[in-house]
């Protein structure tokens, strides 16, 4: 939007930038997939962080009237959302996973994981004592977010974590740092079990690239700003799968579990090891996104 648009824009107040967004980005299409889930909840989250108020009191703000600076910082916003549709994560570097907020930038994919929603029930009832949990292992980890929330909930674990990327693990290292769990968090960078220690862990936990190839060809606008190495598992987005698989009963204790998440690809996922008994656990997606197996099920 040209300088001369701006200084003749008939906005005032919030409610005036809240409904051109939502317009803007309705005619647009755009796609909401890292975080808000419509374009409301969308045009209010980035007005609101651009104008630094509190996220959870739009109704509060809605008649204030604003400086022009602060009209086109917003406009500015609303544009780079629309026309380069980059994710909104990616214009205000922070995500959330529940109540837990990470930094994020383009070196790692928008956290989202369905996992998180298990990790404050301990997973219940497969983990019958969080506290005797000592030894997690976490693959794939982009920006950190899983192994924070893990050691959140198992307090007395350590939990080493894996990725392929050292941009990815400098995102992962700042927001352990942000969440003080240097001591109980280490980062390797490791193509999945390749250097991360050999030693025996009660859980082995992964979000790893799933989409397969015909998939990927099809994804919105907004996927191709991340990584595309967090998402392209192969023709089948098994490649990664395979290899976790095959090498996580010789790291499991033997009452051990393998948890793993593979969205929308439980066709592949049950083409791809058709000997295996996966339990499905439940989650707000419904009950194919996530598989479990235990360390006695694993070939």
């Amino acid at each position: 939007m040209s300088h001369s648009t701006l200084s003749n824009h008939p906005f005032v107040t919030v409610r005036d930038l809240l409904r051109y967004a939502v317009s803007h980005f309705n005619a647009a299409k755009l796609f909401f997939g890292h975080g808000s889930a419509n374009a409301v909840d969308e045009a209010a989250y980035l007005i609101l962080h651009t104008l630094h108020l509190p996220l959870d009191n739009l109704e509060l703000y809605l008649e204030a009237k604003l400086l022009p600076t602060e009209i086109a910082a917003v406009i500015n916003v609303i544009e780079r959302r629309t026309n380069d549709r980059v994710p909104a994560a990616y214009i205000t570097n922070q995500a959330w996973l529940g109540t837990y907020e990470f930094y994020v930038d383009e070196r790692v994919i928008v956290p989202r994981s369905f996992i998180a929603e298990l990790i404050p029930s301990h997973f219940s009832p497969w983990v019958t004592d969080p506290d005797d949990v000592t030894d997690i292992l976490e693959l794939c980890t982009g920006s950190g977010c899983l192994p924070i929330m893990l050691a959140d909930a198992f307090p007395n674990a350590h939990v080493h974590t894996a990725d392929i990327s050292a941009d990815a693990l400098a995102v992962a290292k700042r927001n352990v740092d942000t969440y003080q769990l240097q001591d109980r968090i280490t980062l390797h960078q490791s193509d999945l079990y390749t250097i991360v220690p050999n030693k025996k862990y009660q859980l082995i936990i992964s979000n790893p690239p799933y989409v397969n190839s015909a998939s990927m060809g099809k994804l919105p606008p907004e996927y191709l700003h991340e990584p595309q190495i967090a998402l392209g598992g192969g023709t089948d987005g098994m490649d990664l799968v395979r290899t976790i698989i095959a090498g996580a009963k010789e790291r499991l204790t033997p009452d051990g579990i393998l948890m793993v998440e593979i969205g929308n690809e439980r066709a592949y996922a049950e083409a791809a090891f058709p000997e295996l008994e996966f339990t499905w656990v439940s989650t707000s997606a419904g009950d194919d996104m996530v598989f479990l197996l235990t360390a006695d099920q694993l070939p």
